[in-house]
This record gives structure tokens, sequence and C-alpha cells, in this order.
């Protein structure tokens, strides 16, 4: 195993990271892990709990965004009576 990513470090080098990828995803279970090339940032792993959750807060406030530039928006509103109508919920 790397001293790097036994070190504490979450970040690498690529030939590192590719010498030691059972440890990076070890690693990346409990935090991103930063890959780098030439001394600058090219990669991060990170698992895929992690992933989803970023998803999840990404969709979240793409959803806050939509709602407020709908509540901006003029002209007249539609009547929740005429939605569900519409929609064939009644």
């Amino acid at each position: 195993m790397s001293a790097r990513w036994n070190d504490g470090s979450n970040r690498g080098s690529v030939a590192d990271a590719r010498n030691h990828l059972s440890d990076v995803i070890a690693r990346s279970k409990s935090e991103a892990v930063f890959i780098e090339r030439r001394g600058q940032r090219a990669a991060v792993i990170v698992s895929p709990e992690q992933y989803e959750r970023m998803l999840d807060a990404l969709e979240d406030a793409e959803d806050v965004v939509a709602f407020d530039e709908a509540i901006a928006e003029e002209g007249p509103n539609i009547p929740w009576a005429q939605v569900k109508a519409d929609l064939g919920w009644t």
C-alpha cells in the first residue's frame, strides 16, 4: 500500500492511484479522493452512496430554482381545480 493513501491524505497522482486502486476505492468510502495530474486536480473519486447524495442535493437545488422561477412569472395563475380537471384527476 502506498504511504500516500495510508498517511491520511486524500490526494495523489494518477500513477499512484493506478498502482493502488483498491486503496483509493477503500478511502473513497469515507471521503472524496482527488487524483492529480501534473500537480493539478484531474478527477475525484467518491463512493456510490456519496454520489447519489450529491445527485439528490443537486436535484433538490434545481427544484428550488424552478419553484422560484415559477413564482416570479408574471401572468394569470391557473386555479388548482382547473389543473386537476386538465389532468383528469377529478
